[in-house]
């Protein structure tokens, strides 16, 4: 398999589908959100992009649904093994660090079932207070797998504490899919990717977000569970509900998009602490030049580091 990762908006779903054509690979989705059906723009799911490539663990659950890593983990094993059915090369691409991480790293969890009781206790604290509470928590626990930095609403902060205190716990499986990976990630300079970021939330804005919102809305989906997914999701479903004018929505999602990128190379610099090696490479390079790259360096050991 070949991993592809780096921050939103670097240019990955166009890498992975110029590779894929080059070596006769399918694209193992790993993004969070890609996987609500539906929920198209918000998630810059881009299927147009994939022009034939066969994609995976895109569209497999309805919005209002809480997916996790428990249920990512499984659906990749099915989707991993189709793929190498085929005869084709996995190609795991994505920004979801947790997600990534965990695949590359074989871990095994346990569902943790919601708790009420516990639910009740939480409600109505801040977003601060839950984010302060699950960090003392992991403290506590010595645990890192679950992103303390990517819980951007209160419901996602109850969630990940509802985890730590459930004790799911994360364990080097004793046989599994063999993976062995080398990791290459896009590199791309910050000013660059704000411009891009900014560039990017204006076209899907254009493109009826809005309106993607509404639809869901329409559904019968409720607002609250719209907000969970965070990013575009949540300000755009409180300018649709009347909480932010179209000017704050706007203002505040870019500046949230601009923290959760942080965020994504926060994770990124911590995997390479935690032992895994990613190969950087100029996001900014012709993408045959950086098809080139990674054809040229896959076979690389995953203890030694490159920046390319």
């Amino acid at each position: 398999m070949i991993t592809i990762l780096g921050p939103t908006a670097c240019g990955k779903t166009t890498l992975a589908v110029a590779l894929a054509k080059r070596i006769g690979g399918e694209i193992l989705s790993a993004d969070s959100r890609q996987v609500y059906r539906r929920m198209d723009i918000g998630t810059g799911k881009d299927l147009s992009e994939y022009d034939g490539v066969p994609y995976h663990l895109i569209d497999i659950c309805e919005p209002g649904t809480k997916y996790n890593l428990f249920q990512y983990l499984q659906d990749f094993s099915k989707a991993y093994q189709l793929v190498t059915e085929h005869g084709a090369v996995p190609i795991l691409c994505g920004g979801t660090g947790l997600y990534i991480e965990a695949i590359l790293k074989n871990y095994q969890l346990s569902p943790v079932p919601q708790n009420p009781e516990l639910r009740r206790q939480l409600e109505g604290k801040s977003l601060e207070e839950l984010t302060t509470m699950l960090r003392q928590l992991k403290e506590r626990n010595g645990t890192h797998m679950h992103n303390t930095t990517d819980v951007d609403t209160a419901q996602r902060a109850i969630r990940a504490i509802e985890i730590e205190m459930g004790g799911e716990r994360s364990e080097m499986r004793s046989e599994s899919i063999p993976l062995s990976s080398p990791i290459f990630g896009l590199d791309i300079p910050r000013d660059l990717r704000r411009e891009r970021i900014t560039q990017r939330l204006k076209v899907r804005l254009d493109e009826g977000m809005v309106d993607e919102v509404r639809s869901l809305l329409d559904e019968g989906i409720p607002a609250e569970d719209l907000t969970y997914y965070g990013l575009e999701y949540k300000y755009v479903t409180e300018y649709v509900t009347n909480v932010l004018s179209f000017e704050e929505m706007f203002s505040r999602l870019e500046i949230a998009i601009h923290q959760f990128a942080k965020r994504q190379m926060t994770w990124f610099r911590g995997m390479e602490r935690r032992g895994l090696t990613i190969h950087w490479i100029d996001a900014t390079l012709p993408t045959e030049e950086k098809v080139a790259q990674i054809l040229k360096y896959s076979h690389l050991t995953p203890h030694t580091t490159h920046h390319l």
